[in-house]
């Protein structure tokens, strides 16, 4: 998957999980929790959602890479790629 198409699922992920969710306002790089008000389990099902969508699984350990746009986008990356090779 390209950047983009990553950006892309990031994003309809939070709009699902944040309906109220404006992607043209999120900062690349400002912590998604603040940015849109999440919570624990609005996290949790992020990443939940990203885990399903991409068919991968992410570490309890890396949820902290994923809190912000860019960080998610980049983590995502490499997890993408790692799983395809």
């Amino acid at each position: 998957m390209t950047t983009d198409e990553l950006r892309d699922v990031v994003l309809d992920a939070l709009t699902r999980i944040a309906p109220e969710t404006d992607p043209a306002t999120l900062g690349p790089g400002e912590d998604l929790r603040d940015e849109l008000d999440l919570d624990s389990m609005d996290e949790l099902n992020l990443i939940t959602a990203l885990c399903q969508r991409l068919r991968i699984d992410i570490p309890e350990g890396d949820y902290p890479q994923l809190r912000t746009l860019d960080g998610a986008v980049a983590y995502l990356e490499r997890r993408v790629s790692a799983a395809t090779a």
